[in-house]
């Protein structure tokens, strides 16, 4: 008798601690201070909806909290650190991954790695970064070329009218990716307006579905966003074809079709970097030239250094390292418009930040624009570039998409503002927001006038 009481109870505490462990509201991510899961199945997304923005919850949360702080996506727990101070304890030493590609391909649909464990992802990763170098670098005068035409029809305009910044830049950024992803099929503005019309019905659903889960809930939108994929990855893989059997070398495509990969990663990687480069590329111009319209004493700063290195010449890929105040400019563009989704990394190995022990498979996030008022001048210190690099951002690997949209960011800005000055337009209200990516709320307008 005495045996089975002992048993029963015994039987009971483990069930209860089972049930606590196992029940996402009974605990909190990784015993760091945060938010218990108020959903099992969408941990705290709800909360994240109420608040309107990831950016907005996570402001509150480490008012609440501190500076290191916790809450759950889903079932997965996530540590959000809320300084650069924390961010530099930050334990990865095996980080191999880039968490913006693996959160795209998760929610895609898509494998992140090839199947192998780490050393085929790792070298999967050398493969899509040396294409977008290799492209970057065979296809740099189509860059200059597709600048200037946007260039020269700005310059045609009044210097009354109203010109839509998201409209424009969204088109150049769209034909910019895909000719230099997949080749002269998308010199024709028919294959462009097609590849718009199913990119943006998959980005609008992927931001969504970040936020408020609500793609599965309807049928209709579910499969609107199911078409659109499948024409794209139709579409990819066609592509792909098409130029194995050409046998060039010159674009984003060519260099996968070179390596070990399958037909299908080949497609996946396509996919991926048409759809980030597209969105990261057009905000980051989009939120650059923003900025530069609300300040002329930074424009013309921009357009002495753009004289003093370059001259009349057009700018070329070796001179790009000498713009050190367009660089400047466009660091404290993505730290204040948060064009990349919240400097998010994927914690492969167990680490430690103050007291805190941070589990491996957490998913790390920092908040980095503690300050929004835009001024490139924080960055003339090489310790706040550094700082800026440990976050990912300012061209470095964690982020290939971004490296690509510095470098047509930086030839739009180098041929626009040597010839066009830019106004902000009066009484226009700007909303940076915190999705998978931050956009103007509504079209964004300014106003523009010649140099003399």
């Amino acid at each position: 008798m005495l045996d089975f009481a002992i048993f029963a109870v015994t039987f009971v505490i483990i069930l209860v601690g089972a049930v606590l462990y196992l029940y996402p509201s009974s605990r909190r991510a990784s015993g760091i201070p945060g938010l218990n899961p108020t959903d099992e199945k969408d941990g705290n997304l709800q909360d994240i909806v109420n608040r309107g923005s990831l950016h907005e919850f996570l402001v509150s949360l480490h008012q609440e909290f501190g500076s290191v702080a916790s809450f759950w996506f889903g079932r997965r727990p996530v540590v959000s650190l809320g300084s650069v101070e924390q961010l530099r304890q930050h334990i990865n030493p095996n980080h191999t991954t880039d968490s913006f590609e693996t959160m795209l391909k998760s929610l895609l649909g898509y494998q992140s790695g090839m199947g192998g464990g780490a050393n085929e992802t790792v070298i999967r990763k050398k493969v899509y970064e040396s294409a977008i170098n290799n492209t970057l670098k065979n296809n740099f005068p189509l860059v200059l070329k597709l600048v200037e035409e946007l260039v020269g029809k700005w310059k045609s305009f009044p210097e009354a009218q109203h010109t839509p910044l998201c409209a424009h830049l969204l088109g150049l950024a769209m034909k910019t990716v895909t000719q230099l992803a997949l080749g002269e099929r998308f010199r024709d503005d028919t294959e462009v307006i097609s590849f718009r019309k199913n990119h943006d019905a998959i980005w609008s659903e992927i931001g969504k579905g970040y936020l408020d889960g609500s793609l599965e809930k309807s049928c209709s939108r579910k499969g609107h966003y199911d078409e659109a994929l499948s024409e794209m990855e139709s579409v990819l893989l066609t592509v792909a074809k098409e130029r194995k059997a050409q046998r060039k070398q010159t674009v984003f495509v060519d260099s996968l079709l070179q390596s070990s990969l399958t037909e299908r990663q080949i497609m996946e990687d396509c996919m991926v970097f048409t759809l980030a480069g597209c969105v990261i590329t057009a905000n980051l111009c989009i939120w650059a030239l923003h900025f530069l319209s609300t300040s002329e004493d930074v424009q013309e700063k921009l357009y002495q250094e753009l004289e003093d290195v370059l001259g009349s010449d057009p700018v070329s890929l070796d001179k790009i390292p000498q713009l050190r105040y367009c660089q400047q400019v466009l660091n404290e563009t993505v730290r204040t418009a948060k064009l990349t989704p919240v400097a998010a990394r994927l914690q492969e190995v167990e680490g430690k930040v103050d007291q805190h022990v941070i589990p491996k498979e957490c998913l790390i996030l920092v908040i980095t624009a503690a300050s929004f008022r835009f001024d490139p001048d924080r960055f003339e210190e090489e310790s706040a570039r550094k700082s800026f690099c440990l976050l990912g951002f300012s061209g470095n690997q964690t982020c290939p998409e971004l490296r690509f949209a510095y470098t047509v960011a930086t030839v739009l800005l180098s041929t626009l503002v040597r010839q066009l000055k830019l106004h902000k337009l009066k009484g226009q209200v700007m909303e940076v927001r915190s999705e998978l990516v931050s956009t103007p709320k509504d079209e964004t307008w300014i106003t523009i006038s010649r140099r003399s």
